[in-house]
């Protein structure tokens, strides 16, 4: 805070977010963070649950969608469902149209029960039907956006109802971000954007938001 001080709220929004991102990623699995202190933590707690419930789910044949922003925590659950034994796909903005299509297929005919999707991959034209389990392993802060993420299974020609699970550490930065979601629509979306295409000037956060998101758990 003594940082915002001397520069003041509107010159330290870039430094917010980045301290706001390294936040969420150590929710997510500290692995994420690119810190030699984070390098030495080997679990994560939000990923053990992830483990724990999936087992059940794919014994009693649901099909499952995986959602995170961060692409990386997909190759690390994907780890750990390859140990788990546990088949599964996987679809982020660098899968090739032609590899994304054919994904989509072997997902649909029900070749795999779990698929894990990034961000940028869960967008407009995907349809996965099939899919009756969505579990947002980060929340997406944006409600439009994570609504939009859960809409890939509520599409027509959908026949069973769907389940929504959302897995949030208890408090951390994600329950604060969730809060202020409530009062701020427009603070969901900068900080999933990381600040891009904000119309309006000004400071990020003022200093009650501030205050709530870095106070000491």
């Amino acid at each position: 805070m003594r940082f915002i001080e001397t520069r003041g709220l509107a010159a330290s929004g870039i430094v917010m977010l980045d301290a706001l991102l390294k936040l969420r990623q150590v929710c997510c699995d500290p692995r994420l963070v690119k810190h030699q202190s984070a390098a030495t933590v080997q679990r994560s707690a939000k990923l053990e649950a992830l483990r724990e419930l999936l087992p059940s789910l794919v014994e009693d044949g649901r099909r499952i969608l995986i959602f995170s922003q961060f692409t990386e925590m997909l190759e690390l659950i994907g780890g750990a469902l390859e140990r788990e034994g546990i088949s599964h796909l996987t679809l982020t903005g660098q899968t090739p149209g032609a590899v994304r299509t054919e994904r989509v297929a072997q997902f649909q005919r029900g070749e795999v029960p779990v698929f894990l999707i990034s961000l940028k991959a869960g967008g407009t034209g995907l349809n996965l039907t099939t899919a009756d389990t969505v579990i947002h392993y980060d929340p997406w802060w944006n409600p439009a956006v994570e609504a939009q993420a859960t809409g890939r299974a509520h599409r027509m020609g959908q026949k069973n109802p769907v389940f929504v699970y959302k897995l949030v550490c208890a408090g951390t930065v994600e329950e604060r971000i969730l809060e202020l979601q409530s009062r701020k629509a427009g603070l969901a979306a900068s900080v999933l954007e990381g600040g891009s295409g904000r119309q309006e000037e000004g400071p990020l956060f003022d200093e009650e938001d501030l205050a709530l998101l870095f106070a000491p758990v």
